[in-house]
């Protein structure tokens, strides 16, 4: 649309405040923006020559334009963002997030089931969230709720008719202590509850209802004498004030508060959101915008702010932001702090959104997706060079073994192709030969079996085969390599967990590639992928055992040693990592040297 075009227009446009849409020749919605007065902004692209190409791009395009009256400028800034959110034009700021965040939903039903979820179901369930961690949240529902809040995590249809009937029975939570037994009708629905109750003020941040609640039952179970159950409720007031010491406290009199920071980088604009609940930071989230037509960092902001007080559905009535910012909803107040906790927040907040554009080129450096043929092969022949290969290493696989809490061991095998991820050639492995828990045998399994099959189906062999794990693994795997005559065919190498160093076979010196360099970041990038997809099948493994198994596998530990292991100590990992000294108060001499043996048999023969 041309500037004399719009002037045979102009004249009908309201100057009410409103919403305006700006649409292309095929109909296309390119635009939409608000505006105090409908006529004197609209007029303001048409009169005069805009700087930015995309603007110009964006009159040029419009072939025709529609308008919403509203009754005031706020009403237009909420149904801009509503509108934006919907049909995503063109022109628009672009919001770079497609992630669904996890919620810990308080499920409708009789003694609801408290767990996390990413699905959100309108069947009357109470959702709390969203968290922007998934390892936040399974942490307060692992480590904070269930070990202080007993709450069933069956499945059972705990009807009030069912429980009279008797058609349940207690199962072994119960006997653990991390259920009261409501299948059984040994819990009222009325304390279930208040645990319910328990658990939404701790996920508010605001524990300290929940702290009085058990220093008011530890000197109630003291005062009758009962010194074991005080002893429960002592343990379980020092993991709140644990895990409240954990997060980082501000100050309990700002209450609630949502602070906002930006870093812009070109066409590109990072805002970190900090959400502070009774003066503790709750969570954080960063995200990436797109500036469409050279938007101000205010104008940024105040879109993000929107989106993300919307998605986390904050209800704080103060908002903390480093400049004047328009945001005209009710009962709002924004604050620009020079001093003071609020400021401390805010350095905090820009820390955070500096860390993640940091993070994020450091990423974008590793990554050889959609890069040319040259940039691929440039690192790959540094890699060659680094490691001194004889063939450049365009097929790279990595292993990886993975247990949990001692069970459950599985291996996963990653392949990256020209320096890319091959997904579509990524295997795992159920260990089949290996009894118990042995990371070296289970290493020479995987290998043998892995490249076995390559042989057996004439498939080619990769040039750098990559093992995580230090000399002892490395070992492992070259002894398969040996009993299928494969020496020579391909370089293998260990790559230690903590100081990433690599080994080759025989060597007692290792090779230490600098930190930045690009041979590194690639051998980083294949590490993390087979970590993370291991965990990924290792999670979906373990789901169908059970923590007991484990410990009563052991011989000569039998189902009530197991018991009061894991009734004392609440898991298999926290028994792992006791002394032998308390093993032997625990079980005894004989019991603990079992258990001692089992677990860290391995390490002592290492």
């Amino acid at each position: 649309m041309t500037a004399a075009e719009f002037q045979q227009i102009a004249h009908t446009l309201p100057t009410h405040a409103g919403i305006y849409k700006y649409f292309g020749q095929d109909g296309e919605l390119l635009y939409i923006g608000k505006a105090k007065s409908l006529r004197k902004r609209v007029s303001s692209y048409f009169v005069k020559n805009h700087d930015s190409y995309k603007t110009r791009k964006l009159v040029e395009t419009i072939h025709h334009i529609e308008f919403t009256i509203v009754d005031s400028e706020q009403d237009a800034f909420l149904l801009e963002n509503s509108l934006i959110k919907q049909f995503q034009p063109r022109f628009n700021i672009n919001l770079k997030d497609d992630k669904t965040y996890p919620y810990i939903v308080i499920k409708h039903e009789p003694f609801p089931r408290v767990f996390l979820t990413r699905r959100v179901i309108r069947d009357g369930s109470e959702y709390l969230g969203p968290f922007t961690s998934v390892g936040r949240v399974r942490e307060v529902l692992e480590d904070v709720i269930r070990y202080n809040i007993p709450l069933r995590t069956c499945s059972l249809n705990l009807t009030e008719q069912n429980i009279r009937k008797g058609k349940f029975k207690v199962c072994l939570e119960y006997h653990l202590g991390n259920c009261k037994g409501p299948c059984e009708g040994l819990q009222t629905a009325e304390d279930y509850r208040e645990g319910l109750q328990q658990v939404k003020e701790i996920l508010r941040g605001n524990l300290s209802p929940v702290l009085n609640i058990f220093k008011a039952r530890m000197q109630e179970h003291a005062a009758n004498m009962e010194f074991e159950k005080a002893e429960i409720e002592r343990k379980k007031i020092e993991s709140l004030q644990a895990y409240q010491a954990r997060s980082t406290i501000v100050s309990s009199r700002l209450g609630n508060v949502d602070v906002f920071s930006i870093i812009t980088d070109g066409n590109f604009a990072y805002v970190n959101y900090l959400r502070v609940l009774n003066g503790t930071v709750a969570d954080t989230k960063t995200v990436t915008l797109e500036k469409k037509l050279e938007e101000s960092d205010e104008e940024v902001m105040s879109y993000a702010i929107t989106y993300l007080r919307d998605a986390f559905h904050s209800a704080a009535r103060e908002i903390v932001v480093p400049f004047e910012v328009e945001y005209p909803a009710e009962g709002i107040l924004l604050t620009v702090p020079k001093g003071g906790d609020k400021k401390k927040l805010l350095d905090l907040s820009t820390k955070n959104v500096e860390y993640f554009r940091e993070e994020l080129r450091k990423k974008k450096m590793l990554l050889l997706e959609g890069k040319s043929d040259m940039e691929k092969k440039k690192v790959l022949y540094q890699l060659q060079a680094d490691l001194e290969l004889q063939e450049l290493p365009v097929h790279i696989e990595c292993f990886d073994n993975s247990n949990f809490q001692g069970s459950y061991p599985v291996s996963a095998c990653v392949v990256f192709k020209d320096g890319v991820a091959s997904k579509k050639d990524y295997r795992h492995f159920n260990i089949k030969t290996v009894e118990g828990i042995n990371d070296f045998a289970s290493m020479s399994e995987v290998v043998y079996r892995r490249y076995n099959r390559l042989l057996a189906e004439q498939q080619p062999l990769p040039q750098l085969v990559i093992i995580d794990g230090g000399k002892g693994q490395l070992g492992a795997a070259m002894d398969s390599i040996y009993k299928l005559g494969l020496t020579g065919s391909m370089t293998v190498v260990g790559l230690a967990k903590n100081e990433e160093e690599i080994f080759f076979p025989g060597d007692k010196e290792s090779i230490k590639l600098p930190f930045n360099s690009e041979s590194l970041k690639l051998i980083r990038r294949i590490r993390d992928e087979v970590h993370r997809f291991g965990i990924t099948f290792h999670r979906q493994k373990r789901s169908k055992g059970t923590f007991k198994n484990e410990l009563e596998s052991i011989k000569g530990i039998g189902e009530n040693t197991a018991t009061q292991l894991l009734q004392q100590f609440r898991s298999v990992n926290k028994v792992k990592q006791l002394s032998m000294e308390e093993l032997v108060k625990e079980v005894g001499q004989n019991k603990a040297q079992l258990i001692w043996q089992h677990f860290h048999g391995a390490e002592d023969n290492a």
